[in-house]
């Protein structure tokens, strides 16, 4: 085949079959964008980082309620039956937040929460394997050896905003090794440029017991 054929191959195709970019444009989820990683970092540094903690891993793709049937937990009538944080947030907020579950994102390399992390897709690792978060000049002195050098598998949600950007909502649940793990839904305030975690509500809890101990 002429070399000037092979080459005009492909835009014919795409120009006599549009749908084919499309279509390839569609697989690729959106990335999630940059102002939500802070408040992720916030999460992460204080709800899951210890003082022997040197790795993260994190779900690549944000959490989404695709099908109407799976994760119950994600909807306003769970939330109203529950009277998850008393009922108590803002109609606008739970919009946002609700409207960002109906299909997944991607995460990049923009976390800054202080150790390594390392992204899996599907519980499979990527590479390359360790993205490195920068670590503050504070940088962890005297971790303990015997401590657990790595969390669960975290997986986040996209983070809802109410309009002023006052207040945020986001959650977060970790996979172990060993089957356990959990679900939280943790709402932020923000004063001035300062975010803070007001709240937290466990959405659901998996255990495992040790050998010889009973379930509670």
């Amino acid at each position: 085949m002429p070399v000037w054929i092979a080459l005009c191959l492909p835009i014919a195709l795409l120009a006599a079959f549009p749908d084919l970019s499309i279509a390839a444009r569609a697989e690729k989820p959106p990335p999630v964008p940059a102002e939500e990683y802070p408040l992720y970092d916030l999460v992460v540094r204080s709800k899951y980082l210890m003082s022997g903690t040197t790795l993260v891993l994190i779900e690549r793709l944000t959490v989404a309620r695709v099908d109407k049937d799976e994760r119950e937990y994600f909807s306003r009538e769970f939330f109203e039956a529950e009277g998850v944080f008393g009922g108590q947030l803002p109609g606008t907020l739970l919009d946002d937040f609700f409207s960002k579950l109906k299909a997944p994102s991607r995460l990049e390399a923009k976390f800054n929460f202080g150790v390594q992390y390392r992204f899996f897709s599907n519980g499979v690792p990527e590479e390359p394997e360790v993205s490195l978060a920068p670590i503050p000049a504070s940088s962890r002195p005297g971790l303990a050896q015997d401590a657990p050098s790595a969390v669960g598998v975290l997986r986040l949600s996209r983070v809802g905003f109410t309009p002023r950007e006052d207040q945020a909502l986001v959650y977060v649940e970790e996979e172990r090794p060993d089957g356990a793990g959990g679900g939280l839904l943790i709402r932020l305030h923000r004063r001035g440029k300062v975010w803070t975690i007001t709240d937290t509500e466990v959405l659901w809890v998996s255990r495992t017991d040790e050998p010889g101990q009973e379930s509670p």
